[in-house]
């Protein structure tokens, strides 16, 4: 409830504040209007920017760093584009120790539920493993697969197959 009322006290005061600074840029004329109207855009668009920066959670700046690496057909091979997603995500883990995570392991719908299992469960420890050497601590990984059983894009064709062959890092 304390959330809810200092956020809207914030969201007030910033829209206040928005309103204060375009009454005064009418009263001004000429070309100075011009160059003291963007800077109070300026300025509103940096309070905007800084507000929603305040309210990311580290879930959301895990998306934003990568969350999720593709993997070849009936592989668990990293390529090098899963390293350097990796790389990324590992300085974001080292940077937040308190955080927590798991790894799930996805397949494509073909293959058998056993299969696919155990399909899932390489993929998972195998980013666990990378993540490992790069420094993060094993203790704070958990690895779960859920095989072809939560596919991220419904279909039967490559490109949604070639989707749901992932490992996903999320927050525990």
């Amino acid at each position: 409830m304390k959330n809810k009322i200092i956020i809207t006290t914030a969201i007030s005061s910033i829209l206040l504040l928005s309103a204060c600074e375009t009454a005064s840029q009418k009263v001004v004329s000429g070309t100075s209007a011009t160059s003291s109207s963007a800077s109070a855009s300026s300025s509103v668009e940096k309070k905007k920017s800084l507000f929603a920066a305040a309210k990311q959670t580290a879930a959301d700046k895990l998306i934003a760093v990568g969350d999720r690496v593709l993997f070849d057909y009936d592989s668990a091979k990293l390529d090098t584009s899963a390293k350097i997603l990796l790389d990324s995500q590992s300085r974001f883990l080292r940077a937040n120790t308190d955080l927590n995570f798991i790894i799930e392991g996805h397949c494509d719908e073909r293959g058998t539920r056993e299969y696919n299992l155990a399909l899932g469960e390489q993929r998972a420890t195998a980013v666990r493993d990378y993540l490992v050497i790069q420094g993060i601590d094993p203790d704070r990984i958990k690895v779960i697969s859920y095989g072809k059983e939560k596919p991220a894009v419904v279909g039967s064709n490559s490109m949604a197959w070639s989707k749901n062959r992932r490992a996903v890092t999320i927050i525990d």
